[in-house]
């Protein structure tokens, strides 16, 4: 029996709160519902947008601060760790002491950080900055939606909640669109100076408007914690071989292995014990369910997919020497796919088209792939338009559906079984996002060297042709160097260069083939596993009194 810490008020039945933790419902006039949707998109864009900043401008961040590409990757790294362990705590913690005071810590200590490290520098305060700002994105994702929840009559929910947790995606095309302006007149500093200021709006925001009250129930307990410390530093150990491995190389550090045998060995703890618990922070025995595994499988595979856009065709870019300006054009197609994609899962949703739109994401990730294969290093961003406002338009759509999938799904076991479904879907989704990049960087730079070689063991000095294109490449310095044997090395130093170049593009068209045969593969089993339930469905149909 739950435990009420705090009085409740005396609600009406439509104004009562889903869930302990939850807010209530009451009334709004227009203009306040409008303004808690204001909220909701200020502070969904906050939680992801400093982290996408950094990770859109990593190179230059690690060349201003003198960074190298292992210290740099460890900047994105710690905001996965933080976020991933605090989400673990936040939905007992808003039902316990409410979301606002937990929000209110999250945003001051990131916007402090931030600022210390304006005046401090150096890599340690990087690392804690994004450390901090993980933790601020652990409540505010869902804050995004608690607010959008109030800018709708409860008759909307359902469409509320995709919006609102569809907000926090619009970060990373708006980061890649602000950066240019951000830095034409500074270093890095105006980066994080953007940061803070969208923290302390925020705080400003979430103690002004504050979200209606309600429940609070006592639900924390000490073993609780137990399972935290050992749960946590095995998530983060896990993020950091993912972060590591491709600077690094898979087996060539002792040292990650070492993590890797470190998270195993700490996450099966925290479940042993989760395992025996009276009352678990995590259902053991309901994640092996056959549905859940679906759902874990499906979610982490659908946020695999995404990497397409975050990865390879922003990727294939960079190495053709486009910079954020250049790619500027590209990310207002992907912010409007982006937007577009949410619309559209909004105003078609209902509990018979979560499958539907879900099914239809990943249909949008198998096209934009194949749109994909095929490039040249003679591809500039307008020719990844369509492809690219695609793989938006199905980013936008699948989240909100995922996220009522998994919350329907728990709800039918009980209210406790929310706290492992946030731990999921956020393990799922970061998880999926690193190991996305990971593979694939690991599996281009794989195929990369495969067609260097091929390229390279081709140029014979002796064949004409490639004699004829090695005086056509040293031509170019003709004007600046006067020794032929000189010149006759740069041109072949540039030649090399140039088929470099090709071998990356190669490389990078396999990994669009490899995510679209993924996309493909992972559409069919998701037809197989929908049509053979409604078939189930429909044979118990009669049997139903």
């Amino acid at each position: 029996m739950a435990v009420l810490l705090k009085p409740t008020p005396n609600w009406e039945e439509h104004e009562k709160p889903t869930l302990p933790g939850s807010a209530s419902m009451p009334y709004h006039t227009p203009a306040v519902r409008a303004a808690y949707a204001c909220v909701a998109l200020l502070v969904g864009i906050t939680g992801g947008l400093g982290n996408a900043l950094v990770t859109a401008n990593l190179a230059t961040i690690q060349g201003q601060l003198g960074l190298t590409p292992s210290e740099g990757a460890w900047l994105p790294a710690a905001y996965v760790m933080v976020n991933i362990t605090v989400n673990m705590l936040v939905f007992k913690f808003r039902q316990q002491y409410g979301l606002r005071l937990f929000a209110e810590i999250g945003l001051g200590l990131y916007a402090a950080v931030t600022l210390l490290h304006l005046m401090v520098g150096g890599f340690a305060m990087a690392v804690a900055v994004r450390a901090a700002s993980g933790f601020a994105a652990a409540t505010a994702t869902t804050l995004s939606m608690l607010y959008m929840l109030q800018a709708a009559p409860r008759a909307y929910t359902g469409k509320m909640v995709v919006l609102g947790v569809g907000i926090p995606q619009l970060a990373t095309p708006l980061a890649w669109l602000l950066s240019p302006t951000l830095l034409v007149f500074g270093q890095w500093h105006n980066l994080y100076l953007f940061e803070a200021g969208l923290a302390l709006c925020s705080l400003a925001a979430v103690v002004v408007l504050k979200l209606p009250p309600g429940m609070h129930i006592k639900v924390f307990e000490k073993k609780d914690f137990i399972s935290f410390a050992l749960m946590a530093p095995g998530a983060a150990m896990l993020v950091a071989v993912l972060a590591q491995g491709y600077s690094h190389w898979w087996l060539d550090e002792a040292w990650l292995a070492y993590l890797l045998m470190g998270a195993v060995v700490l996450i099966l703890a925290a479940l042993y014990v989760e395992h025996h618990r009276e009352n678990p922070l995590l259902q053991t025995r309901w994640l092996v369910t056959p549905n859940i595994l679906r759902f874990i499988i499906g979610a982490f595979l659908i946020r695999f997919l995404t990497s397409e856009q975050t990865f390879g065709a922003v990727g294939l870019l960079r190495t053709l020497g486009m910079g954020p300006d250049q790619m500027q054009p590209l990310f207002v197609v992907i912010l409007a796919g982006t937007v577009a994609g949410m619309v559209a899962s909004a105003l078609t949703f209902s509990p018979k088209t979560l499958i539907a739109q879900l099914i239809a994401a990943i249909v949008l990730f198998g096209v934009a792939a194949l749109l994909d294969y095929g490039r040249t290093s003679l591809d500039r961003p307008q020719d990844f338009y369509l492809s690219q406002f695609l793989v938006a338009l199905g980013s936008g759509m699948f989240m909100g559906p995922l996220v009522l999938l998994g919350i329907t799904q728990a709800l039918k076991f009980g209210p406790n079984y929310v706290v492992t479904f946030t731990v999921v879907l956020s393990l799922t989704q970061s998880l999926g996002a690193m190991t996305g990049s990971a593979l694939l960087s690991t599996y281009q730079l794989h195929r990369e060297q495969v067609y260097s070689s091929e390229l390279t063991a081709d140029i014979n000095p002796a064949d004409p042709q490639v004699a004829q294109r090695l005086q056509q490449q040293g031509g170019v310095y003709r004007a600046l160097i006067t020794d032929p044997v000189l010149r006759n090395a740069q041109g072949t130093a540039l030649l090399a260069q140039i088929a470099r170049r090709e071998a990356n593009v190669r490389a990078f068209n396999d990994v669009f083939a490899l995510s679209g045969v993924l996309a493909m593969a992972f559409l069919s089993w998701s037809l197989f596993v929908a049509i053979r339930a409604a078939i189930r469905n429909r044979r118990a149909a009669p049997n139903n009194p």
